[in-house]
């Protein structure tokens, strides 16, 4: 009767394990990319804290013209994050050193700021001259990398890039929130 039993739970076990496999290797490819939350120790697979919800993906800098987006893109992220939807931002010193400050820094001024509750990131190369895989897949997906800062990415429930809109567009502008609405 021990070994029955024993021989179940190492059955179970092993079935979880290949459950765990399976499901990491139904990652999107996009998602496939770890990273430090701002300010943070630990990494994060944005697959395994994104996947299944609609994403839009913003490099951001706090010294920049466009630095005023990060009020639309709270409010967007207040207004459908039940909905499934959540905003990743990724500091970048890549265009104009508009964002050189450390990473706490960062944090903290977006928090007083703009109370930015949405998931902000490492510090991170956008620019295609130097940019990290993440930006190097959404620029090669998308067929248009970031030519400055608050470049905006939209990824399906798929993990897929089903728009992608320069700094100049407003982060609640009607073309993006129709967008959205299109993939929630």
């Amino acid at each position: 009767m021990r070994n029955q039993l024993m021989a179940m739970i190492t059955g179970l076990g092993l079935l979880l394990s290949q459950g765990a496999l399976a499901e990491s290797s139904n990652c999107p490819p996009l998602l496939d990319h770890s990273f430090r939350p701002l300010a943070g120790d630990a990494s994060q697979r944005l697959c395994e804290v994104h996947r299944g919800k609609v994403v839009l993906v913003v490099n951001t800098a706090s010294e920049c013209g466009y630095t005023y987006q990060y009020a639309g893109l709270e409010h967007l992220y207040e207004r459908f994050r039940e909905q499934g939807f959540v905003i990743i931002g990724f500091p970048s010193d890549d265009f104009g050193g508009q964002e050189p400050g450390g990473e706490e820094e960062i944090k903290q001024f977006c928090r007083d700021t703009y109370s930015v509750q949405f998931p902000m990131y490492e510090k991170t190369h956008a620019a295609q001259s130097n940019a990290h895989p993440f930006f190097r897949d959404l620029g090669e997906a998308a067929g248009q990398y970031p030519q400055w800062n608050f470049h905006k990415y939209l990824l399906d429930r798929q993990g897929r890039v089903v728009g992608s809109w320069r700094s100049a567009v407003e982060p609640e502008s009607q073309e993006l929130v129709r967008t959205i609405k299109r993939y929630l």
